[in-house]
């Protein structure tokens, strides 16, 4: 067995590597590594190391690439997957550092910490000018209570401060679980003397914090962002700072690394700035350095994926039995996670027919990773989705019932604190299709750009999709209609659905002009790659 470490890693993890017996551990660098690709059977890399499909096309017996550390953007995932080759990362290894590291730029905030050491550096003894705040007391807004978010609620607890959550796919429990209460993002912005960012990077949080959302915040807030530049339009922070609307700013990250010369925000003296290094301490890289190697020591002896990033290889008939029911499924809680609202606290999986009988477990990772993919950066697939699920408290439940009458298929309910969103869809022709969304039969394709609707099954509501969607030069790829056709529910209008696909995505203000009609309840898009 040859494992070839490509990067540094500290000397605890290289010796725990070369402790097993019989294996070849063949230490290199960025530079020189393709050199030993031939026949090594595993790699373990940092970010420093680029591996291509070219490198990999160069590792013939290549099945396992170690990433100590969580990003893996200089791995190519497509390429890996379609060798067969399994990537695998360590989250969380670094949380408590980067979590201390927001801890330390509040503080720097609330007491001037950089400027008054610059005082002191250039001769000057400004004790009056540097008068700063205590964090006790005040209100902290924790935007993200993933594994680093958590983190700094605990910390900012022992300085007694009032502690605002939100995540909304997060249950209200775990906020609770850690004393802080959870709350909608506009409660946490109106109500925060300090706001600190744990977000992922998806289509939803890029630009979070604009110049909009700067106006609603409390007057004289903090921030501290040590997540994603791409999370905070920066021009419009630099406005918000130099207008008195925001006190200061904390940044370990920013869009472009390193920022631009001249960017606004560094001329200004209430911005404390410093360049990524929150997840750079000696401890975190001893810890991702040492758990890669235990995960690839757990894979490569025992066959067990912790932290899988990709989908392992699977055998030709394996994939061709449930590979199409899988992507059926992941595309089926993607559109579930689309389309509902609230805290998701269960997936339930039901299997209808002869795929009932089959193994699962497959089905139910991609049902489970399309759920996920809506909230997540980190890509949760088929190895993965599990233990993701688990770490979020998200509950799972499978039915199976092979004397189903109708068509084989698989439907999902996506459970939340508000209600329940249900989908279900079968193959047909190959291909995955939409059978019916909460209970109202529509049949779809579960692919390209679609919006769906909700509306009162009342005369007026097509005419008024297609005129939209003219005026707005979209054209309609397809559109599917379905209506309620049980018996009436009390008190309630007859319901109907429509699923509109069309050649572009259907973007926000469009979206509101159909919610203008008083017949359409609900309108929103469901993004499927």
């Amino acid at each position: 067995m040859k494992v070839l470490v490509a990067d540094t890693i500290t000397e605890a993890a290289l010796a725990h590597l070369k402790a097993q017996a019989g294996w070849q551990i063949v230490e290199s660098n960025p530079r020189e590594f393709t050199s030993h690709l031939a026949d090594a059977e595993a790699m373990v890399i940092r970010s420093g190391v680029k591996i291509t499909r070219e490198v990999m096309q160069q590792a013939p017996r290549l099945r396992l690439i170690g990433r100590a550390g969580v990003g893996v953007d200089n791995v190519d995932l497509e390429a890996a997957t379609e060798l067969g080759i399994l990537v695998m990362n360590t989250p969380g290894g670094n949380s408590v550092a980067v979590a201390e590291h927001a801890m330390a730029l509040m503080l720097a905030l609330a007491r001037a910490v950089p400027q008054a050491n610059a005082s002191v550096h250039a001769g000057r003894w400004e004790k009056k000018k540097f008068v700063g705040n205590e964090l006790r007391g005040k209100t902290l807004g924790v935007v993200g209570l993933g594994s680093i978010g958590r983190e700094v609620v605990l910390r900012a607890r022992a300085f007694e401060m009032r502690i605002l959550a939100c995540d909304p796919y997060i249950p209200a429990q775990r906020a609770s679980d850690l004393h802080a209460e959870m709350a909608d993002l506009s409660t946490v912005l109106a109500s925060s003397d300090y706001l600190s960012l744990h977000l992922a990077l998806t289509e939803e949080t890029e630009g979070l914090l604009s110049r909009e959302v700067f106006a609603k915040m409390k007057p004289g807030v903090r921030i501290i962002n040590c997540a994603r530049g791409e999370l905070i339009d920066t021009a419009a922070l630099a406005e918000a700072i130099a207008e008195g609307r925001v006190a200061g700013a904390a940044l370990d990250v920013f869009p472009q690394e390193p920022p631009p010369a001249g960017d606004p925000l560094l001329r200004l003296d209430n911005v404390i700035a410093t360049p990524h290094i929150g997840g750079s301490t000696e401890e975190a890289q001893e810890t991702v350095g040492l758990r890669i190697v235990e995960q690839v020591v757990e894979y490569l002896r025992n066959g067990v994926a912790i932290n899988a990033v990709n989908m392992p290889a699977l055998s030709p008939e394996q994939y061709r039995a449930l590979g199409p029911w899988a992507s059926l499924a992941e595309r089926l809680g993607s559109f579930a996670a689309h389309i509902a609202t609230g805290h998701p606290q269960l997936v339930r999986l039901s299997y209808l027919g002869k795929i009932a009988g089959a193994n699962t477990n497959l089905i139910r990772n991609a049902g489970l990773a399309g759920v996920l993919n809506r909230s997540l950066s980190q890509k949760a697939n088929l190895v993965n989705s599990m233990q993701i699920a688990s770490q979020r408290g998200l509950r799972i439940d499978e039915r199976h019932d092979e004397r189903a009458s109708h068509t084989d298929s698989v439907r999902l309910e996506l459970v939340t604190n508000v209600g329940t969103t249900s989908v279900e869809g079968a193959l047909l022709l190959g291909r995955p299709r939409l059978l019916e969304v909460e209970g109202i039969r529509c049949e779809a394709a579960l692919s390209g750009n679609i919006t769906f609707m909700k509306n009162k099954d009342v005369p007026g509501v097509i005419g008024h999709v297609g005129t939209v969607l003219g005026r707005n030069r979209i054209n309609i790829a397809n559109f599917s209609l379905g209506r309620w056709d049980g018996a009436p529910r009390p008190d309630e209008p007859l319901a109907a659905v429509a699923v509109v696909e069309t050649d572009e995505e259907v973007p926000e203000p469009v979206l509101s002009e159909l919610r203008a009609h008083p017949a359409v309840m609900f309108a929103r898009t469901v993004r499927l790659s």
